[in-house]
């Protein structure tokens, strides 16, 4: 009785984790989530500057092969940027309709054209924008950044 007892309430607390979003997505979609939250989120990071691209693009590993030519920073915190996520659908670039616009504070780096990884060289503006993002899963989180 005691182990049918403690399996329902174990049962009770993981739908309780799922429906508060508490626990990650698929394993598939976590790889795409922590790749997008590598890539472009900083919550904490005031940006703005060519200095703050040039060694967060290197720190992030975005320089190791080639130089990425272009990547945003997003400065909001997570749960701000996953609230886009249950904006309206709008289509992405490839034509998937699986992706949410919202207005958020943000860096973009731009490569100078005149740098060679893994020393790449970055022009920053920072600013606040819309931007577009994709978003899978149940919760839905961001797994790529569309403009």
């Amino acid at each position: 009785m005691a182990l049918h007892r403690t399996h329902s309430l174990l049962l009770l607390l993981v739908l309780t984790l799922l429906g508060l979003g508490l626990i990650k997505p698929s394993y598939g979609q976590d790889l795409m989530y922590q790749r997008f939250l590598r890539q472009h989120m900083d919550p904490d990071g005031a940006g703005g500057t060519d200095g703050y691209c040039n060694v967060m693009m290197q720190r992030r590993r975005m320089t190791w092969n080639r130089c990425k030519p272009v990547n945003t920073f997003i400065h909001e915190n997570i749960w701000t940027t996953r609230s886009i996520c249950y904006t309206p659908n709008i289509q992405c670039k490839n034509g998937n309709m699986n992706c949410h616009e919202g207005i958020v504070k943000v860096t973009d780096c731009r490569e100078s054209g005149v740098s060679r990884a893994p020393n790449c060289r970055y022009r920053a503006m920072g600013r606040t924008r819309r931007v577009v993002i994709a978003c899978e899963g149940n919760p839905k989180v961001p797994v790529h950044f569309d403009g």
